[in-house]
């Protein structure tokens, strides 16, 4: 195991059919199971990660372009379109759990379509104009597979707009508070090593997600949501973040050694 706690490999990333489809059946529901503040907020409307989509992902959009066809990939409820759903003509949401479907966002029907167990996304070649995968690509085995698919699917000049962890979130082998069962973090070069094999231009590569869950579990008995949900502070894990790349290591078991940043945000074009 120590090359994929080394960040050398992706878990799970060389899983044969058998096994990615255990691991399917796992978290099919995982997320949606999960007693977190977050999701219940999502069930009350109230989507987290607006500010860090608008200061990392949606500011780079090209301001009076019409997106015809916009895929999210985990995207539940389509909250995270609001802030530009006047730019989409039609939402698809590939979302593997039913209790997550709620086929509109404002007056914007949404097409829901389950995931292929081989990771294969049952579109033709260059269908559309913008892919979204927010926190969702750490709970699928194969992920350069998915991540190939993506490129296939976005049409020439399309964005996919990407945030994921980049650390191991702990040892999976056993259970975790707060964590799916299988649930793991894209190492750093795993991630960049897979854009440059597809040939997408990075057009911003920002890192995030530094400290905040210290600042959210100390502030939660007095903000309403977590404090990531605040446009300032996401500006200011915006800077140290970037001070604190040098900083990030996949897996460590000292806490004190956790200080960088946790996630990473691609805005990337094909």
């Amino acid at each position: 195991m120590k090359k994929y706690f080394d960040g050398e490999k992706l878990y799970g990333d060389d899983f044969n059919l058998e096994q990615i489809s255990k691991w399917h059946q796992e978290e099919a529901e995982g997320y949606a199971n999960l007693e977190s503040r977050e999701l219940k907020l999502l069930h009350e409307g109230i989507y987290l990660y607006e500010s860090i989509n608008k200061i990392h992902g949606f500011k780079y959009l090209e301001k009076g372009r019409t997106y015809k066809n916009v895929l999210g990939i985990g995207s539940a409820t389509g909250h995270e379109f609001l802030p530009i759903l006047d730019q989409i003509e039609n939402i698809y949401i590939l979302e593997p759990s039913d209790k997550l479907e709620v086929y509109k966002v404002a007056d914007k029907k949404i097409t829901y379509i389950k995931p292929e167990t081989n990771g294969d996304i049952m579109f033709a070649d260059n269908y559309f104009d913008m892919v979204t995968c927010f926190g969702v690509m750490h709970h699928i085995p194969n992920a350069s597979h998915v991540l190939k698919e993506i490129y296939r699917i976005l049409k020439d000049q399309a964005i996919f707009l990407f945030r994921e962890p980049i650390i191991s979130m702990g040892d999976w082998r056993t259970p975790r508070k707060g964590l799916t069962k299988n649930e793991r973090g894209l190492p750093k070069e795993f991630l960049r090593q897979n854009i440059r094999t597809l040939g997408f231009k990075v057009i911003s590569e920002n890192y995030c997600f530094t400290l905040s869950s210290f600042f959210s579990k100390r502030t939660k008995n007095i903000l309403s949501r977590p404090i990531y949900a605040y446009k300032m502070y996401v500006y200011f894990d915006k800077f140290i973040s970037s001070v604190l790349i040098w900083n990030i290591k996949y897996h460590t078991t000292n806490k004190y050694r956790r200080v960088f940043p946790q996630s990473v945000y691609y805005v990337l074009k094909k």
